[in-house]
């Protein structure tokens, strides 16, 4: 089993995003709000440090925030499945201000029910 991540810095194409993960067969993903560190600072009251002034200037029209999502994959042939889709949404995800995508392997998964 692995992790997938996927920071999506345009969250306009978050449902797309979403869709194509249904159509590639992910049963669930967790999303959250979440914020880069270049975000935080530019919006920080440290702009009167030299260091945090020249990063807002390098930073300026950057989203300042994004959305995290992650979902458990059963197989590594699901992961490429999965990376492939959102390449696909995204076009090219090496591009600088896209995101990021990262999987990590997975020892034990618990599954937590209610009790009845």
């Amino acid at each position: 089993m692995y992790a997938l991540f996927l920071v999506l810095n345009d969250t306009d194409y978050l449902d797309e995003v979403l869709a194509r993960f249904v159509d590639v067969g992910v049963r669930g993903a967790t999303i959250l709000d979440s914020q880069g560190m270049a975000g935080a600072l530019a919006g920080s009251h440290g702009s009167d440090i030299p260091f945090f002034g020249s990063l807002k200037v390098l930073f300026e029209g950057a989203r300042p925030y994004n959305k995290t999502i992650f979902t458990v994959l059963e197989s590594e042939e699901l992961v490429e499945r999965t990376v492939a889709a959102v390449k696909d949404v995204l076009g090219d995800i090496d591009s600088p201000g896209v995101g990021f995508m990262f999987s990590v392997p997975i020892g034990k998964v618990y599954r937590l029910h209610e009790s009845q």
